[in-house]
């Protein structure tokens, strides 16, 4: 009887595992989909055939076209998959080690500190350089974001790190980096006030390949950090007194992981501006289909925020087609109503 039993708990949990792995497949299918469709979708008059010819076999197109798919449209998918790879990884990791469902790098601060930079640089000009502008913005968004890192890296210190502390200096940072940039638009000029405004909003419109294969390879060595501490982060999840019983060094996990996800975070926002709730309804989404084990919640997470950031890409061009419209407005206007059913769902 106890080897029948035993059979029947292995059996079960391999139907768990592979219906996990087929969500996890689906999410994979749905991201390639609405990839598909940015790279389709857009106002220059191609056809299907035309668009798939120009991607994989450029030699044999004209150069418009090329540049059109290469130079703009392929960066611009990419980045809005990997941008939201990232807010999702970044979310889910916030809400396990600090064990706050609301825990996200928008609600955090380092957003608000990215937001803060950037407008510094277009305060005093640097945007308007010729080269250096394209670099220097994203740079000031990158310290500043990891400024607001380092502030709450002081601040939990003196408490050792605990999850309260944490969350509480996050929500001090938002409010004196959003005091900061309100600031900076008080005394901007109509020029560099529509250009902070613009950037605030969150836009893949500037995507290169340059910015990308940086985003991409950050993206890809916080993943694996991540995932190899998966089994640790799900004892984590469960409380941290569970966890230390199983001998984790809770407060060091913590740490390391919260300074890995914030330069995560700091380098997604520094070059698409400020894009909220993409790390909070992405790793939900994720929880609510998968449940808590981090081996699959966490890539769950990362598909679950580039496939809303994709597929909100997607429709921006929908809605406005030939226009630049800010991604970021889209994916708040997506992500309240979501976040809402979220919590009445949960009570």
């Amino acid at each position: 009887m106890n080897i029948q039993s035993k059979k029947e708990e292995v059996f079960f949990y391999k139907a768990n595992t592979r219906k996990k792995l087929f969500i996890i497949f689906s999410g994979i299918c749905i991201c390639i989909v609405s990839f598909l469709m940015e790279v389709m979708i857009g106002a220059s008059g191609m056809t299907i055939p035309e668009i798939f010819k120009a991607l994989f076999q450029p030699t044999s197109v004209d150069k418009i076209s090329r540049v059109i798919i290469w130079q703009m449209r392929l960066p611009v998918a990419v980045m809005g998959i990997v941008v939201g790879a990232s807010l999702g990884l970044s979310g889910a990791v916030m809400q396990t080690i600090l064990n706050n469902p609301l825990a996200s790098p928008y609600t955090l601060g380092l957003s608000a500190g990215a937001g803060f930079g950037a407008s510094i640089a277009l305060t005093i000009g640097l945007g308007a350089l010729t080269i250096l502008g394209n670099f220097l913005v994203p740079m000031f968004a990158f310290v500043f974001s990891l400024i607001a890192c380092l502030g709450i890296y002081t601040i939990s210190k003196k408490k050792r790190f605990t999850s309260g502390i944490m969350v509480l200096a996050g929500i001090g940072m938002v409010f004196f980096f959003e005091a900061g940039q309100s600031f900076l638009q008080y005394l901007a000029s109509p020029e560099e006030l529509s250009n902070i405004v613009f950037w605030t909003f969150g836009s893949l419109a500037k995507a290169k390949w340059s910015n990308v294969a940086i985003i991409t390879v950050v993206f890809l060595f916080a993943f694996v950090f991540v995932f190899t501490k998966s089994w640790k982060m799900t004892a984590m999840s469960i409380g941290d007194e569970r966890a230390k019983s199983m001998g984790i060094n809770v407060e060091r996990l913590r740490m390391g992981m919260f300074i890995v996800i914030s330069l995560l975070t700091a380098t997604a926002v520094a070059f698409v501006g400020s894009i909220g709730f993409v790390g909070i309804v992405g790793p939900h989404i994720a929880r609510i289909l998968l449940g808590e084990d981090q081996r699959f919640f966490i890539p769950m997470s990362a598909l679950g925020g580039a496939a809303i950031l994709s597929i909100a890409s997607v429709i921006s061009k929908i809605v406005v087609p030939g226009a630049v419209f800010p991604i970021g407005i889209l994916t708040s206007l997506i992500g309240v109503p979501v976040f809402f059913a979220l919590i009445l769902r949960k009570r």
